[in-house]
């Protein structure tokens, strides 16, 4: 079925445009004048022909955003508390989403439910847009009854997490932009800078001070293998991307980033406060325990809190607790453990859940807070170190010579 870009005019003379799916231009013709619209003959074509016809670029094609979901499950959520259906909501936003990827998204997914499909069922295809939490989630609310409910859910639950990831992000930030600004200024000072300093105080003749000698080698090393130090530190870094692709190179890895001090315990308590915050919407949306422990795990976000999940699924398969297995681990805090427990016992672990996850946004804010006031003092000694070391020792022969004319 083709998709038609018809413009038409009101009865009160209104101007209106729009896309609709048909299988030729007199169906839009007679759909139109059906909700009294007069369509304008000469407006009215095929999309994607002609001058319509829409031009991608491999490797620069719209990606979909959490935020166009967000928005996309807010305005769902609405028209289906309205009362509107389901496929007359998709075409809805089908023509006003901006993102052509995300739309095109929509536009197989209102195919899909008009063929028949559930809209679970119809989202599952488009894993890069609605993940395994969302989905589940959907399906939960279709036969529920509830889907308003759960849509609205989905969304607080997106800008929950939207604001977490910012907040971990916001933090890396400033520390990354002042390491890659030292990195460059030390390069340019030890290719262009020290060479100049190094031939006039060859021209002199006289032995150096041992710093300034020291510091002259390690330019002249690092400027006859720049291009060599260059290819390792870019191999090493594709490297350790590869090997992070594989289980045994991500579980290593991810292991090593929770035992670094400071920025392992921010690590934590997000994985943390991801695992009670997807478990406690999951399980308030009535998706089964087992299947929302599985999605947990997978959007966990790190190979050794994965791990740790999925024994709880297990040990629940077997008829055991969620709590003993996460203790075990020693990944989860005493008190989450706890919680955990005290949950199953009165048969309330969705909210006390909530609970945990609230607690732990409240300690990922600190904890950035925190990395950001120990890291801000401690980069600004080690550059001063670094760039003050090279700036003195080259200025050591001048001092020197200073003090033997006074």
């Amino acid at each position: 079925m083709a998709v038609f870009v018809w413009e038409g005019k009101t009865a009160q003379g209104k101007t209106l445009k729009g896309e609709m799916e048909a299988q030729n231009a007199q169906t839009v013709f007679a759909r139109l004048r059906s909700q009294r619209i007069q369509p304008i003959p000469a407006r009215v074509r095929e999309k994607g022909k002609g001058l319509e016809r829409e031009i991608t670029i491999p490797g620069f094609r719209e990606t979909i955003k959490p935020r166009d979901v967000m928005i996309f499950t807010r305005q769902f959520a609405t028209m289906i508390d309205a009362g509107l259906p389901i496929v007359q909501g998709l075409d809805i936003l089908t023509q006003q989403t901006e993102n052509k990827t995300f739309r095109n998204t929509i536009r197989a997914i209102k195919q899909d439910v008009e063929g028949g499909a559930t809209l679970a069922e119809s989202l599952r295809k488009h894993p890069k847009a609605f993940d395994d939490l969302y989905v589940n989630m959907v399906a939960a609310g279709e036969v529920g009854g509830v889907l308003n409910t759960i849509l609205n859910r989905i969304a607080h639950f997106i800008e929950k997490a939207a604001k977490l990831k910012r907040k971990v992000k916001g933090a890396m930030i400033y520390p990354c932009t002042i390491i890659v600004v030292a990195v460059a200024v030390v390069t340019i000072l030890l290719l262009y800078v020290i060479p100049v300093f190094a031939e006039l105080y060859g021209s002199m003749g006289k032995a150096l001070p041992l710093p300034t000698q020291i510091t002259i080698n390690v330019s002249n090393w690092f400027r006859a293998y720049f291009f060599v130090v260059f290819g390792i530190v870019i191999a090493a870094g594709v490297g350790i991307r590869l090997y992070y692709q594989t289980d045994n190179g991500r579980l290593m890895i991810d292991r090593l980033t929770l035992r670094l001090p400071v920025l392992g315990d921010l690590i934590r308590k997000v994985a943390v406060a991801r695992f009670a915050q997807n478990m406690s919407v999951l399980l308030s949306s009535g998706v089964p325990i087992l299947d929302g422990l599985a999605i947990t795990a997978k959007t966990a976000g790190n190979k050794v809190v994965e791990q740790a999940v999925m024994k709880c699924r297990v040990s629940i398969s077997q008829g055991k607790t969620i709590a003993e297995p996460l203790a075990e681990s020693k990944v989860f805090p005493p008190m989450v453990c706890q919680m955990v427990a005290v949950g199953e016992n009165t048969g309330a672990l969705d909210s006390l859940l909530k609970k945990v996850a609230e607690f732990y946004e409240e300690e990922v804010d600190d904890a950035v807070a925190n990395l950001t006031a120990l890291m801000e003092p401690l980069i600004m000694i080690v550059l001063g170190v670094i760039l003050g070391g090279l700036v003195i020792s080259m200025y050591l022969p001048i001092f020197q010579l200073g003090a033997v004319i006074s």
